[in-house]
């Protein structure tokens, strides 16, 4: 029999789903790895997908979504990112994951190059090898509180003559990074001389402790901008699997074109939820936002304390610890604390080479658990060491 795709079987796994099974065999594990909110999703957004199945919104959709979400997708842009885009210009997906693979695929050719910060969620490496291009890295700042490199980013575009999409993500997975304005527009002015696109993650954007999240769109009109957006993190809605992405009218319409040979459309009850989400109250969005700041200033105290803190976040909920102390790979670490320590967290080394003598700490965990959680993480990281 022939084999099966080469890019498939090389494609790593995420580092994290692997500590998500290891941790799921033991007991007692503190599960500090996986970025899930642990709130309900809120009462409201349950009850109108009830009513949505009730009433019908039980078939297939347009590829695009059904209008009504649209254009309340389309209102939250303008009044909340700070752009206008039309109806035809949003795509409802299955979740932002489908938004993010299907925008790299509307603008990559093969061997076309996508550049990704390091360190990055390992989904975008993931998705590059799917439509087999190459990927280059440019370096984050953990001094500067994530920020990336831009002197790098230039240099790597200019000798680059493949470049064609840089992949932004503000706030940041793993980081925790909040980009400002100068650094978008540094950016955006690095696009532009190297005629490159911009595919920007925007799913943590409801999730800002210091500063202001700002979509790159908001600052460039030229088209090149993809911005992808999610209920996921903000409505504690992973489940549900909604995502959708604002691009230029061509741009839209070839993401739209693609998503029929995909998933043809988004679930229709979980669309209805979604609208319901956006267009609804937002107390629950501060509440869950809130809550996360504190248990961001309670990691931060504690991994300070500990002389393991590589920053404050300043968004997201994700801390990085510095473990290099351990000379230990980040694998074994992190097998080693499941196994002898009951605490599960993310290798570094997942999210790219920077990554390397450094863990991620999820905050979307419960306050005790969270707090238990580090006590065992530095009380083994101090034995270790």
């Amino acid at each position: 029999m022939k084999p099966p795709s080469q890019a498939i079987s090389q494609m790593p796994r995420s580092g994290i789903r692997a500590i998500m099974e290891l941790a799921a065999q033991q007991t007692d594990v503190m599960h500090l790895e996986v970025g899930q909110p642990n709130f309900d999703t809120p009462s409201h957004v349950i009850e109108a997908a009830a009513r949505a199945a009730s009433d019908g919104f039980t078939k297939y959709t347009a590829n695009r979504g059904i209008p009504s979400v649209r254009e309340t997708m389309a209102r939250k842009i303008s009044e909340r990112n700070g752009f206008d885009v039309g109806i035809d210009q949003v795509v409802v997906t299955t979740g932002a994951v489908n938004a993010l693979l299907q925008a790299l695929m509307v603008v990559c050719d093969p061997r076309d190059v996508v550049l990704i910060s390091d360190p990055a969620w390992p989904n975008y490496e993931m998705m590059a090898r799917v439509i087999n291009t190459p990927i280059l890295r440019f370096r984050l700042i953990p001094e500067l509180g994530f920020l990336p490199d831009l002197g790098e980013l230039e240099r790597l575009c200019r000798d680059t003559p493949r470049a064609k999409v840089i992949i932004i993500n503000s706030p940041g997975n793993p980081t925790g990074g909040v980009f400002d304005r100068a650094t978008i527009e540094g950016l955006l002015e690095i696009a532009a001389r190297h005629d490159l696109y911009i595919v920007s993650d925007e799913c943590y954007e409801d999730i800002v402790f210091e500063g202001e999240h700002i979509s790159p769109a908001s600052l460039d009109n030229s088209g090149r901008v993809i911005s992808v957006f999610s209920v996921s993190k903000s409505y504690a809605m992973t489940g549900w699997r909604i995502g959708y992405v604002a691009a230029a009218p061509e741009l839209a319409s070839l993401i739209s074109k693609l998503q029929e040979a995909v998933t043809a459309c988004a679930s229709s009850v979980a669309q209805k939820a979604a609208e319901a989400a956006i267009g609804g109250d937002q107390a629950c969005v501060d509440d869950m936002r809130n809550s996360y700041r504190r248990r961001r200033d309670t990691a931060v105290r504690m991994l300070n304390e500990s002389d393991l803190l590589l920053g404050s976040p300043h968004g997201a909920f994700y801390v990085m610890a510095d473990t290099s102390s351990t000379g230990l790979d980040g694998y074994e670490l992190c097998r080693r604390l499941i196994v002898e320590s009951g605490v599960a967290v993310a290798p570094g080394e997942t999210f790219g080479p920077a990554g390397a003598g450094m863990v991620r700490i999820s905050l979307a965990t419960d306050e005790n658990d969270l707090e238990e959680g580090i006590r065992r993480l530095s009380t083994s990281i101090q034995a270790w060491s």
